[in-house]
């Protein structure tokens, strides 16, 4: 899963006018109009990759120490696999070897890359330039390995205005703010044809 999201940064990197670049699922759906995202994304001075120390088997334990001295227990990291990021960011991403090679190696069942390398690699080497969030809003609260999944009968006005904001506060250049998720999932096929009904009612257009 991370070579292909290699891949697709390399190939978006192509194009030269491309300065953003955010990894969404099938299930994912906008939260904000274009105009919106695209100042919110467009006018971030950092990227956007979940990072955090966590401990426990689906945290620490999945550290290799094998791993050591390039990547040190006290350096790994878990975070979301929906990142977003600036052009030099993604440049290091498709650049590296290192820790990639390492990943390569050590990164076997029960750990998981999608869930480690970019936390871990963005902490160590371009911590000042990450907002250490996600812009990708999910529902753990029942538990388990995978979030709750909304099928149509959930999507309303009102529940899609909650997903805005819910809360939480966030840093957005260096000032706080409400607004800090811009996408959600994880939303079935099912419930596109109230998502396009509702959606010109939130988003304005």
């Amino acid at each position: 899963m991370v070579e292909a999201e290699r891949r697709l940064l390399a190939n978006a990197l192509l194009d030269i006018s491309n300065q953003r670049f955010i990894l969404l699922s099938e299930s994912c759906i906008p939260l904000f109009n274009f105009p919106t995202i695209y100042k919110y994304l467009m006018g971030s001075k950092k990227s956007f990759v979940e990072a955090y120390d966590l401990p426990g088997p689906v945290g620490q334990g999945r550290y290799d120490h094998k791993m050591a001295p390039t990547i040190k227990l006290e350096q790994w990291r878990k975070g979301s696999q929906w990142f977003e990021m600036d052009r030099d960011l993604a440049i290091e991403v498709i650049s590296d070897k290192k820790y990639y090679a390492v990943f390569g190696r050590y990164c076997k069942p029960t750990c998981y890359s999608d869930e480690h390398y970019l936390p871990t690699f963005v902490s160590i080497k371009f911590w000042k330039k990450n907002s250490n969030r996600t812009l990708t809003w999910v529902d753990w609260s029942k538990g388990g390995p995978h979030p709750s999944k909304f099928i149509r009968t959930h999507v309303t006005v009102e529940f899609l205005k909650t997903l805005r904001n819910n809360g939480s506060e966030c840093e957005y250049n260096g000032k706080i703010t409400n607004t800090c998720y811009l996408f959600a999932r994880k939303f079935t096929a099912h419930a596109l044809d109230r998502l396009l009904r509702f959606a010109p009612k939130l988003m304005q257009f």
